[in-house]
C-alpha cells in the first residue's frame, strides 16, 4: 500500500503564501495521478488541483491563477504552491493518489490513497 503524509500547513495572513508537501512511502510513478483536496469545517471535501501522468494540471475555479501543483518523482513528493491566500482557503488540505487512472476532481471517491491532512488557516 501507499502511504501519504502532508506537511507545510500553517496560519498566515490574507495575501500570504504557503507551500504544502505530500511525501509518499513509495515511489510516485510517472503513471500515477496526484491531487490535492481540502475540507473546511462543516463543509464537504472538495478538489483543489490535480496533475496527471503527462504532467497536465487541473485546478478548481476558486484557486486557478493562485495555486500551482507540481511533483518531484525522484523525491516521491507532491507539492502545492499557494499564493495570494484568502480566508476562504482555510481548510484541512489532503493529498491523494490514484494508480492507473486520473479521476475528475469531483470524483474524489475514486482516488485510491489519502493522507491525513495538514491545516491551513488564513486570517483576514
Amino acid at each position: 500500500q501507499v502511504q501519504l503524509v502532508e506537511s507545510g500547513g500553517d496560519s498566515v495572513q490574507s495575501g500570504g503564501s504557503l507551500r504544502l508537501s505530500c511525501a509518499s512511502s513509495g515511489y510516485i510513478r510517472s503513471s500515477d495521478c496526484m491531487a490535492w483536496f481540502r475540507q473546511a469545517s462543516g463543509k464537504e471535501r472538495e478538489g483543489v488541483a490535480k496533475i496527471d501522468n503527462s504532467g497536465r494540471t487541473t485546478y478548481s475555479e476558486s484557486v486557478k491563477g493562485r495555486f500551482t501543483i507540481s511533483r518531484d518523482n525522484a523525491k516521491n513528493t507532491l507539492y502545492l504552491q499557494m499564493n495570494s491566500l484568502k480566508p476562504e482557503d482555510t481548510a484541512m488540505y489532503y493529498c491523494a493518489a490514484d494508480r492507473g487512472s486520473c479521476p475528475l476532481l469531483r470524483q474524489r471517491r475514486l482516488f485510491d490513497y489519502w493522507g491525513q491532512g495538514t491545516q491551513v488557516t488564513v486570517s483576514s
